[in-house]
């Protein structure tokens, strides 16, 4: 996994977490690789790796059963789908919306590229 400068570590790895919920490829009730085990796997120290379980329980998405592991909670996918959708309404549409008023973009132009996007997906 690469990872960037823009955000921290253990986010990084949390979205790479979630994003392997969304995609199915961890389900849930289904254990997931202990802390050491992500860590070695994604070369970081274990700490980044407890840091980014720790939020992620938090955020109610993984559970730990003591003694045995680190499992995806019952309804993860619709809490990552919730953390997705704050992300992208607290991070990413402010950032949008900056550029869109920098470079004079009308709501109105994004509305009509969004629409012919949404065509485009169900063709």
């Amino acid at each position: 996994m690469e990872f960037n400068n823009n955000k921290p570590i253990y986010l990084q790895i949390a979205d790479y977490i979630c994003d392997k919920i969304v995609n199915s490829a961890w389900k849930e009730e289904e254990r997931i690789p202990s802390v050491r085990e992500l860590g070695a796997d994604l070369q970081v120290n274990p700490n980044t790796a407890m840091r980014t379980y720790e939020y992620l329980q938090n955020k109610q998405i993984i559970y730990n059963k003591r003694g045995i592991g680190y499992f995806v909670a019952d309804n993860a996918t619709q809490s990552v789908a919730q953390l997705q959708r704050e992300e992208f309404f607290d991070e990413q549409l402010p950032r949008i919306f900056k550029s869109m008023h920098t470079l004079d973009i009308p709501f109105e132009e994004l509305q009509n590229r969004y629409n012919i996007f949404v065509q485009n997906q169900t063709k």
